[in-house]
């Protein structure tokens, strides 16, 4: 599956802010946790934030970035659509984003973080080289599109 990653704008955040998903995963819905809320739909902060599209021009995604640039680390954020996921595309979304953030920040490594309850994206980030620390997940990469673990 191939996705396209474009700037967040006031629609993509509406539509996302509405998915909800099934429980225990109800964790992510947007509405869940105000404080975060409140920072995704504020404009303020939606540099470095992407809608993700599949090639049909659906919406099935976000991602967004933070470049830490003393250590070169790059903290990802993702969510897929809930109709999306569980479906077998997660590992191509997550390498379709990290192939983007790959392009645009050149970072020295990836980051991220996911509850620990949620062995599906675990599984995911584990089969594109994320390696498990604590309650986060690392990835090293070197500065081209080839990524090593």
């Amino acid at each position: 599956m191939e996705y396209e990653l474009s700037p967040l704008t006031a629609d993509d955040v509406d539509a996302i802010v509405s998915w909800h998903y099934d429980p225990p995963y109800d964790f992510y819905d947007m509405e869940s946790d105000p404080e975060d809320l409140a920072l995704f739909t504020n404009p303020d902060n939606w540099d470095d934030k992407y809608a993700a599209f599949d090639l049909s021009g659906q919406r099935v995604g976000f991602f967004s970035f933070e470049l830490d640039d003393d250590s070169g680390t790059l903290e990802v954020g993702l969510g897929m659509h809930p109709e999306v996921t569980d479906d077998g595309h997660g590992q191509s979304f997550v390498e379709a984003g990290l192939a983007f953030a790959q392009d645009e920040y050149n970072p020295e490594q990836f980051s991220l973080a996911v509850a620990t309850f949620n062995e599906r994206a675990i599984s995911v980030y584990e089969d594109v080289g994320f390696e498990r620390r604590g309650r986060s997940c690392r990835k090293r990469t070197v500065k081209s599109t080839n990524f090593s673990a």
